[in-house]
């Protein structure tokens, strides 16, 4: 602007010094300078608003309201109004024998001769499931038996004895005193044959229970012993059985949904990486709750399949009995850290919350369980978009706003 200042005003001089005095010169003088001046006047202005633009900028965006100023934004609403449905519950457990046996030592023990059965087998009551060496038991047993014979010789020749001298006692040879002395002798001798007697029967006893035996039939589950082992009381458990080949599941349900369950309610286990589903009982229900997972178990008896292998993980689901109840699409329930809750417009049109009880969620859509009458007009969708207290334009679903054309709802 300056630069552009000088070089008319040098051309002025220039001017001046060829032509002064001239009237036609100096009118083209007095219009060059008030042309210079009206453009330095508008560079100024520009300038000023530019500075004043800059000065008053705001980084921060303008808040968001939900809604341009004097626009009512429709949202899609539904009324679900309350259905019947079949309870249904799904839970997740382990897989374990109905009533499993743990069988060891019963006897003194001894050295494993054979193990005559593996794990995987159905066993008979009574059935031989580990053999153990009882040769010096045997010799025991034969020593036991031949003190019974000397004890039964001693017992013979007192009474024999005491015979004969209750024959002289009328004779006078024999004094009352000696036959008393002979009776005596002749029972002790009783009393030593019959404990010969008996240590021989414990003996036979003990002998009877060195062989390990299944105490029930049913499915051998594990085998923990090998032949040349050495067994005994603190051997702890060999042998584990299925009684009867009876299995269930330790399915784990949540406090809330464990009371819906009866007992004797039906549920289908599906064991993981099958695809077959077995029918099981509920039969009991935990009386007590785990404190950190605030869960119970619930025990679901089936009958034996060789597709079920205790220890093994699975799902289930079981029936709960009808509920009456509303049921809304998956995209009108929301959740924080508040729990489950929908959005609902209220009769002023505005925007509430309410918090939910879930129940069973199925392709159809999640049951709610409590919180709703199914008679409020509950936002289908997009629900994250509102502000609890904004003022929205309700559309029943499947209808247009009234008095409007048909607006694409949120």
């Amino acid at each position: 602007m300056n630069y552009e200042t000088r070089m008319d005003l040098s051309e002025i001089s220039q001017d001046s010094g060829q032509a002064a005095g001239t009237p036609d010169n100096q009118d083209a003088l007095r219009a060059r300078k008030k042309r210079n001046l009206i453009i330095a006047l508008a560079v100024l202005g520009i300038a000023a608003i530019l500075a004043f633009f800059l000065m008053n900028r705001s980084d921060e965006p303008a808040p968001f309201t939900g809604q341009a100023d004097g626009i009512i934004p429709a949202v899609t609403v539904i009324s679900p109004g309350k259905g019947t449905y079949a309870g249904m519950i799904n839970a997740t457990g382990t897989l374990a024998a109905r009533r499993e046996m743990p069988v060891g030592v019963v006897g003194e023990g001894g050295r494993v001769v054979s193990v005559p059965v593996e794990a995987g087998q159905w066993v008979n009551a009574g059935q031989v499931l580990a053999v153990i060496d009882r040769s010096v038991q045997t010799q025991q047993t034969a020593s036991a038996a031949a003190q019974i014979e000397v004890a039964r010789a001693d017992a013979n020749l007192a009474q024999a004895n005491l015979d004969r001298a209750l024959q002289l006692v009328d004779r006078g040879f024999i004094s009352q005193a000696d036959v008393d002395r002979l009776t005596a002798t002749r029972d002790a001798a009783i009393a030593r044959l019959r404990v010969a007697e008996a240590q021989l029967a414990e003996r036979q006893a003990r002998n009877a229970q060195l062989n390990i035996v299944a105490p029930a039939a049913g499915l051998l589950l594990t085998r923990n012993v090998e032949p040349g082992q050495v067994v005994g009381a603190g051997s702890g458990v060999l042998f584990s059985i299925a009684r009867g080949g009876e299995m269930e599941l330790l399915a784990q349900i949540g406090e809330a949904e464990l009371d819906r369950i009866p007992l004797g309610a039906t549920g289908r286990v599906t064991p993981v990486g099958s695809d077959q589903t077995f029918t099981c009982q509920i039969w009991q229900k935990a009386p007590v709750i785990n404190e950190q997972t605030r869960q119970g178990t619930a025990r679901c008896a089936m009958a034996y399949n060789a597709s079920l292998r205790p220890g093994g993980f699975a799902s289930i689901q079981i029936d709960s009995g009808a509920v009456v109840a509303p049921r809304l699409p998956e995209s009108a329930v929301l959740s924080d850290d508040n729990g489950s809750y929908v959005l609902i417009v209220n009769a002023e049109n505005k925007v509430e919350r309410r918090n939910v009880q879930l129940g069973m969620i199925s392709d159809d859509g999640i049951v709610i369980a409590g919180g709703l009458t199914g008679q409020e007009r509950i936002v289908a969708r997009a629900g994250g978009f509102l502000n609890v207290g904004e003022t929205v334009r309700p559309v029943v679903e499947g209808a247009a706003p009234a008095g409007a054309a048909p607006a694409a709802a949120q």
